[in-house]
């Protein structure tokens, strides 16, 4: 199940198109980075920003009813945590970002996305600064599910500040 919140997208100026530079929300805390280096790359590019939140398959599939509300529930937890986002985005960016709502696995829900939208160019990760490695997404899209991307990917420290993502972006 999918749902989109479109922005204006198509042609920037010179009749280019838009760069959209997609971030995956969830609640960790290398998000924040990956957010604020695709909001300073698209302003500065002229382009957009893009948001997903996947909202992963429960364990409680055999209680249908327990599993429709917790369902509902996380549905709107995703869609105030974008709305959030979607502020920061609009602050950094001076634009409105598309917003996409998906159920899933989280890689699957990824390129199922990038695959269906044409207009998104680049998926933003930020790796994990744990010792435990980089994280699952940027794992599994460094590995296997490179093939299942059609764009760039971008991975950015995640121990970065804001300071150093000014300086290179």
């Amino acid at each position: 199940m999918s749902d989109t919140i479109p922005a204006e997208t198509g042609a920037g100026p010179g009749g280019k198109p838009v760069r959209i530079f997609l971030v995956v929300v969830d609640d960790s805390p290398e998000v924040k980075v990956a957010l604020r280096y695709a909001c300073l790359r698209a302003r500065k590019s002229g382009g957009t920003v893009a948001l997903l939140y996947v909202i992963e398959p429960g364990d409680m599939q055999h209680f249908l009813a327990l599993e429709t509300l917790m369902r509902e529930e996380q549905r709107t937890e995703a869609e105030q945590k974008l709305q959030k986002v979607a502020r920061e985005v609009n602050q950094l960016t001076g634009t409105l970002p598309v917003l996409y709502v998906r159920e899933g696995k989280r890689n699957e829900q990824i390129a199922e996305l990038i695959s269906e939208e044409p207009t998104i160019s680049i998926l933003v990760l930020a790796a994990g600064t744990e010792q435990e490695g980089p994280g699952p997404l940027i794992a599994h899209f460094t590995g296997r599910g490179i093939s299942n991307l059609r764009i760039p990917l971008t991975i950015v420290p995640g121990g970065l500040s804001d300071e150093q993502l000014d300086a290179i972006t």
